[in-house]
């Protein structure tokens, strides 16, 4: 039965996964500028340099002169090949060139991840066992500090704060967790704090809020009464029961970690695919634009198959259909 759902969602996926790219080829159209003189190396007011053969044969090399759907269609059938075509500007594989920067991401969602939980978890737990005091006022104050707050304006703070004037963490660039772990932590310190704001200020209400409801259940007033532990009551019965509905919430803002990095990648220089997709838009490279949001958005849609099937497996009360 849950190999059988498994294979449902993932059947129900591919008219998700169609509607994407869609959006992500006919968005990137919209772009301004044009690729055909990008690739020639000359600005739209140099366009006089060249003659309108040099033009169409450049146009046509590069398949813009078709349809829009034909051009689509051509696109679609690559991309199902594992082709994603070659970047204007280098020439090179778009495939290679994202999976080169895509664990990059890939390590900073994570710190972001594991930075957020660890804020949220303790924070929540806090607010709900002091409901009304100072300590929950002071939680729910960050919380909602923390959803009203620009990434970029924090990280512009910390950078300021903790590079230029205190010099304690670099502001930019990069080191590989596994070819040096401390140059790693280091560099994602301040981004991973960032990102991880955006977890943590959503989720510490959330389990807030379900950790107030599980407290009020009579199996935690049966624990209580036998004399437990006040740890392994809030732990083991209270806490572990909210995380199982918190599972959905921290799926999700990892997914929008991902989508979200692109702004946090640029400012900290941060060798990512958001920080490709910045440098695609800018040089108005349509492929490698592409190919960075579908990527992004591919991996948002599997994040959330993901939490779906996580969550039935951590709550087996959920009927399967």
């Amino acid at each position: 039965m849950f190999a059988r759902y498994i294979v449902q969602r993932i059947w129900q996926l591919i008219p998700v996964l169609l509607l994407v790219s869609m959006a992500v080829f006919l968005i990137v159209r919209i772009i301004p500028g044009d690729p055909v003189l990008m690739m020639m190396g000359i600005d739209a007011e140099e366009r006089s340099r060249i003659s309108d053969e040099q033009y169409h044969a450049v146009q046509q090399q590069l398949g813009f002169d078709r349809p829009i759907y034909v051009q689509y269609l051509s696109w679609l059938k690559r991309i199902v090949q594992g082709d994603m075509g070659l970047s204007l500007r280098s020439r090179r594989p778009i495939f290679e060139t994202i999976f080169e920067r895509f664990p990059a991401t890939i390590y900073l969602a994570i710190a972001a991840l594991l930075t957020g939980v660890a804020i949220a978890i303790p924070a929540g737990v806090i607010a709900a066992m002091r409901q009304n005091t100072g300590a929950d006022y002071a939680a729910m104050g960050f919380a909602l500090w923390g959803i009203a707050m620009p990434n970029f304006w924090l990280a512009l703070m910390l950078i300021v704060l903790f590079s230029v004037i205190l010099g304690w963490l670099p502001a930019i660039g990069y080191a590989s967790p596994f070819e040096n772990p401390v140059g790693f932590l280091q560099h994602a310190c301040l981004p991973a704090v960032v990102m991880g704001m955006d977890l943590a200020a959503p989720l510490t209400r959330y389990i807030r809020a379900e950790m107030i409801e599980q407290l009020s259940q009579d199996y935690v007033r049966t624990a209580w009464a036998k004399g437990l532990p006040s740890r392994m009551v809030i732990v083991r019965h209270a806490l572990k029961n909210s995380l199982i509905a918190a599972v959905t919430v921290v799926g999700l803002q990892t997914a929008r970690i991902l989508g979200g990095s692109t702004i946090i990648e640029t400012v900290f220089s941060w060798p990512g695919v958001g920080r490709l997709l910045i440098d695609g838009v800018y040089s108005r490279d349509y492929p490698i634009v592409q190919g960075s949001v579908l990527i992004i958005a591919v991996t948002y849609v599997f994040i959330n198959l993901f939490v779906d099937i996580v969550y039935k497996w951590l709550d087996p009360r959920i009927q399967l259909e």
